[in-house]
């Protein structure tokens, strides 16, 4: 039996709303595409206005939690990570110590979960990492980086474990170190060392070695950190030798 909305005692602000319809959601065991009830018929049920409704339920579509369907209503979004990228503290993209500390997080989880990831991988996920280091040095040739590609590879040498919360743990930390480095000095300078990590992962993979596979990653993840500590010494080093404004002439009467 569905289980209805508890009414509010009194008028709430548009949190407490939230609150209500994440809760809602859960004991309901509503899933991606489920409907709610329309905005009108939840502030009747809840005791408070509409745009208390209407102000909780933009918080929850900026979350990823709800998505509203022109002329349909309210629906269950099915979940990602994207929103909440989107609504990271500005601040932290150019934190470059929390970047590290995030970067030391999917470092342990990548290493961490490689064996029983080679365990499970299978020749069409082998074929697809050579084709994506293919991909790598065309591109990585022409000093051009690869995003794209190195996001698919990671996702792809994990894929077979058919660990959702792993997954989008992993790419969320990938996409957070991505658009940091589009917005600080992390851009990748050396694409080709980039394609040559990608290259000892797979070749530890192709071989089995689950120990190879570990040390290959730490490899690659050295190489991170290395554009983080640049990244952090040319801040330091703008910053030291940026010059103190000369104050000015004092005009005053003598």
């Amino acid at each position: 039996m569905e289980m209805s909305l508890k009414r509010l005692e009194r008028p709430a602000l548009f949190r407490s709303v939230q609150d209500i319809i994440k809760n809602y959601i859960l004991e309901n065991n509503l899933t991606a595409g489920a409907p709610l009830p329309p905005e009108m018929e939840l502030a009747r049920q809840l005791g408070v206005s509409r745009s208390s409704v209407r102000e909780a339920v933009k918080a929850l579509e900026s979350l990823g939690i709800l998505e509203t369907r022109r002329g349909s209503g309210l629906f269950v979004q099915d979940f990602s990570f994207e929103p909440l990228l989107e609504n990271l503290p500005y601040g932290l993209l150019f934190a470059l110590p929390q970047l590290a500390d995030l970067l030391a997080v999917r470092r342990v989880l990548e290493t961490g979960m490689a064996e029983a990831a080679l365990a499970v991988i299978t020749p069409q996920q082998l074929s697809q990492l050579q084709l994506l280091t293919q991909q790598m040095l065309l591109k990585a040739e022409q000093g051009q980086t690869f995003p794209d590609e190195d996001r698919e590879f990671h996702v792809t040498l994990f894929a077979s474990l058919q660990n959702q919360v792993l997954l989008k743990l992993l790419d969320i930390f990938w996409l957070t170190f991505h658009k940091a480095a589009q917005l600080t000095d992390l851009q990748d300078r050396d694409p080709l060392r980039t394609y040559q990590d990608h290259v000892a992962i797979l070749e530890a993979v192709a071989a089995g070695e689950a120990a190879q596979v570990q040390l290959a990653l730490d490899q690659h993840y050295l190489s991170l950190e290395e554009r983080l500590k640049q990244a952090q010494q040319i801040r330091i080093s703008s910053f030291v030798n940026t010059p103190t404004p000369t104050p000015p002439p004092n005009r005053g009467r003598g």
